[in-house]
């Protein structure tokens, strides 16, 4: 443990040595802009490689691999200014430095994430935020620069792109940190991507205005963000659960910001620089899938919750839809209407004559007669098995002669696999009288029907 602190302090330390010599000895030095230089971003590897609190392999691979190729990407440039280099050494470089970019999307939200994982619906929340406010921030602070630029035109691409990628890449940050618990983590996260992008929008100020030159203190910082961003490994994220997702109101304002970027860019051409198009579009065929998930997901949600509450066999609503209708009709006293139970004679016989196939088509039979007989607003529900539910609206006299009707449909048989079936039911009616217990009463009713064989029962005041 104690040789990992001294290991912590290692590049902290070579940067502050680092800084102090390019204060003393203003002029580049290879020693301290080549091999000093390189050394840090190397212990910036190491300290994200040993971290012992970045568990997840992936953010600690990608985020290792998008230094190195930053540092060796450093490593070329600085040594075109000391040594005679091949041609095309400088595409090469800039390519490194962007791969830093792809391998720090992947990296920083999965660090950021610790134990909590967001599903594809957050990560493209988290996306289309960030590419929104990204391509906001290119339009801006970006659009400046573009007529004072007097580089070829591959100069011109990545010292532009570098900043593009660095604001939707803060951007991106700073949408999975408000998504998720503050850390110490996200903190030095946080700090070292805006120090690095502030670095390379001030590199790219420089140069517009030809005040850049190498080895001076303006290149230090890429390396106090790399540090920045090496140190937060060591630091645990938030093992709390997360704190939800990103505010619609986000998501809303990135896609409208998009959109109304793309529209200035189609009416006014040369008002915005062209490549403002790519991060716009992406943000809105992101946020078109989005769209897409999400009316699967409402739609998915839907059906979960009409199965929840719907019968499997006759397709009418179960115990648990019926019992939260009732629960209403026992706040509603003064509401005039009945429940009914209903349980079938002689099933049992018929189910272990016939077997449960023929049962189950009996019992959709009967429950699409029991539909039939039913006035317009009432519910009727399968409370499982052979029993059945009715809610009833109306006056009482028209309520218990719909519960007589109800028994009536089947005074003649079904016929089912050839076979002639017939079966009969006990119904239990109480009024709605404000006195609660309805299904405790309705079920003594019913019983009660079933005992003396008289069809339907209701309590004396309602008969």
């Amino acid at each position: 443990m104690g040789r990992n602190k001294y290991l912590r302090l290692l590049a902290p330390g070579l940067l502050i040595l680092h800084i102090l010599l390019r204060i003393l000895t203003p002029a580049p030095q290879i020693f301290v802009d080549l091999y000093l230089y390189s050394a840090i971003a190397i212990m910036c590897i190491a300290l994200v490689v040993l971290s012992p609190t970045l568990t997840d392999q992936v953010s600690k691979i990608a985020i290792s691999f998008a230094i190195a190729s930053w540092g060796v990407g450093s490593t070329l440039s600085a040594c075109q200014q000391f040594f005679t280099m091949p041609s095309g050494t400088t595409t090469i470089a800039n390519a490194l430095y962007l791969l830093l970019y792809p391998c720090a999307f992947v990296g920083i939200p999965r660090a950021l994430l610790t134990r909590d994982r967001f599903g594809s619906v957050e990560l493209l929340d988290a996306a289309i935020v960030g590419l929104g406010l990204g391509s906001l921030g290119t339009a801006f602070l970006i659009r400046p620069a573009l007529p004072h630029f007097a580089g070829n035109f591959s100069e011109t691409f990545f010292a532009i792109l570098f900043p593009v990628a660095d604001l939707i890449l803060l951007a991106l940050t700073l949408s999975f940190v408000f998504a998720t618990s503050r850390s110490l983590r996200s903190l030095f996260i946080t700090l070292g991507v805006s120090i690095f992008a502030a670095s390379d929008l001030l590199f790219l100020w420089l140069q517009v205005n030809n005040h850049y030159s190498f080895g001076t203190l303006a290149d230090d910082g890429w390396l106090i963000g790399l540090v920045f961003l090496a140190e937060a490994m060591w630091h645990r994220g938030s093992e709390t659960e997360r704190r939800g997702a990103l505010h619609p109101l986000f998501i809303a304002l990135s896609v409208l910001m998009s959109a109304t970027l793309l529209a200035t860019t189609s009416l006014r051409p040369d008002y915005l620089p062209e490549f403002i198009v790519i991060p716009t579009v992406m943000t809105l065929v992101l946020a078109f899938v989005r769209m897409t998930i999400a009316l699967r997901q409402a739609r998915a949600i839907g059906e979960e919750r009409m199965l929840a509450r719907t019968d499997e066999l006759t397709g009418l609503p179960n115990r648990r839809r019926f019992i939260t209708e009732l629960k209403s009709l026992d706040q509603s006293p003064s509401v005039e209407s009945a429940l009914l139970l209903l349980d079938l004679d002689g099933f049992k016989p018929i189910n272990d004559k016939h077997g449960h196939e023929v049962g189950d088509l009996l019992l959709r039979e009967v429950s699409n007669r029991f539909a039939r007989a039913l006035p317009h607003g009432s519910l009727l529900a399968r409370l499982g098995g052979d029993e059945f539910g009715v809610i009833l609206h109306g006056d009482s006299k028209s309520m218990f002669e719909t519960a007589l009707a109800i028994r009536a449909t089947l005074s003649y048989p079904f016929s089912i696999a050839d076979t002639q079936i017939s079966v009969g039911v006990s119904i239990g009616y109480v009024g709605n009288d404000g006195a609660g217990d309805l299904l405790k009463r309705a079920d003594s009713a019913m019983y009660h029907a079933k005992r003396e064989g008289i069809g339907v029962w209701s309590e004396p005041a309602h008969i």
